[in-house]
């Protein structure tokens, strides 16, 4: 069984803690924590769990890589840290360790990253023999295998279109979907995650690798973005009230640009309240979902819809993520060292695990 470390245990690492006890091929051999309260606490306890796991968790990150795990699940955050996210990660590479995350996102196409974020990894690859995979939670798949996967049941293709589509009032992540996303705040507030450029420095990635995937060359990678206003006060159950008149959607697209038209799109289009922006849009359900669309001849939609067992749409989708993740490591613990994409690390079936519920 392969040795395997879990980094964090906010949402994502919460849900990599059960992704790991779920593989039969991997155990779980540490979980590293920042925060004080948590340390000495059962992983089983920090996951959610109703049963404890064994493994105390520990904010000693050097004792725990000096053990030389053979896999980290890295899921601290990267978003406003990526300067330490990454050199976090390249310690662990450097300790011989293949590494999973969604932190980091310039690496979802390594090749087209810029030098400060590849050529550190590749030095730690060298050094240490470790291995990296980074890809999305938002999620990954839904904008890279998938898209090319359906891409090769067409004939003629015009635009590849994947979307993110999300009632964000199911969100129990108040702080990201208020100041980062915007959601209840003015119109004019400055989100981060909407700061122009901002989009494209997060999916962009995805649109360069899905051009490269099919052979074709990007004139420019180009952004829209469109945010609408509440028109009535509405009421959510995971983050109180959200007033009239403040940001209640928004959408935006990352347009990957092949002769001077949009052929590559990452669209993204979120809600607190279906009431808001009902021309723009919608889940089969109203709640969330990911579609890809393939406009051509024939035209191609797929739509996937995730849930944990709670019935919690978001919540199933980050698992799906994580488990893209997780479901890498045995390929890579296999693989040469070496910095890889999603077009390199094949989806695997789910080997061992049908009808089988971890102990």
């Amino acid at each position: 069984m392969t040795s395997t470390v879990v980094w964090g245990t906010g949402n994502i690492g919460r849900l990599a803690i059960r992704a790991v006890r779920a593989e039969p091929a991997l155990k779980l051999s540490g979980v590293l924590v920042h925060d004080p309260a948590k340390v000495g606490r059962d992983a089983g306890e920090l996951a959610g769990l109703d049963a404890e796991l064994g493994v105390a968790a520990t904010d000693d990150s050097k004792a725990v890589l000096n053990a030389a795990p053979r896999a980290v699940v890295y899921a601290a955050s990267g978003d406003i840290r990526p300067e330490e996210a990454l050199d976090d990660i390249c310690r662990a590479i450097r300790a011989g360790a293949v590494v999973v995350t969604p932190a980091l996102y310039p690496l979802y196409d390594p090749r087209g990253a810029a030098p400060e974020f590849r050529d550190p990894v590749l030095a730690a690859v060298a050094e240490g023999g470790g291995s990296l995979f980074v890809s999305g939670v938002d999620p990954g798949w839904a904008n890279d295998i998938l898209p090319l996967f359906v891409s090769g049941l067409g004939g003629v293709i015009d635009v590849i279109r994947c979307q993110e589509i999300f009632d964000y009032s199911t969100y129990d992540q108040e702080d990201s979907v208020r100041n980062l996303i915007g959601m209840g705040m003015p119109l004019d507030y400055g989100a981060p995650m909407l700061w122009p450029e901002m989009p494209t420095m997060i999916w962009g990635s995805q649109v360069r690798l899905i051009a490269r995937a099919l052979g074709v060359e990007l004139d420019a990678i180009r952004e829209t973005m469109d945010r609408r206003a509440l028109d009535t006060d509405v009421r959510t159950d995971t983050m109180g009230d959200f007033a009239a008149g403040t940001q209640g959607a928004v959408r935006f697209e990352v347009q990957g640009i092949v002769g001077g038209e949009p052929r590559i799109v990452v669209e993204h289009v979120t809600r607190v309240h279906p009431s808001c922006a009902p021309d723009w849009p919608r889940p089969p359900d109203g709640v969330g979902a990911h579609r890809v669309i393939v406009e051509g001849d024939p035209r191609i939609e797929v739509t996937v819809e995730a849930s944990d067992r709670t019935g919690n749409r978001a919540a199933g989708g980050n698992a799906t993520a994580v488990g893209r993740l997780v479901n890498a490591i045995t390929w890579l613990v296999d693989a040469e060292p070496g910095l890889y994409d999603a077009l390199d690390v094949p989806l695997r079936p789910a080997v061992g695990r049908l009808g089988r519920r971890p102990t």
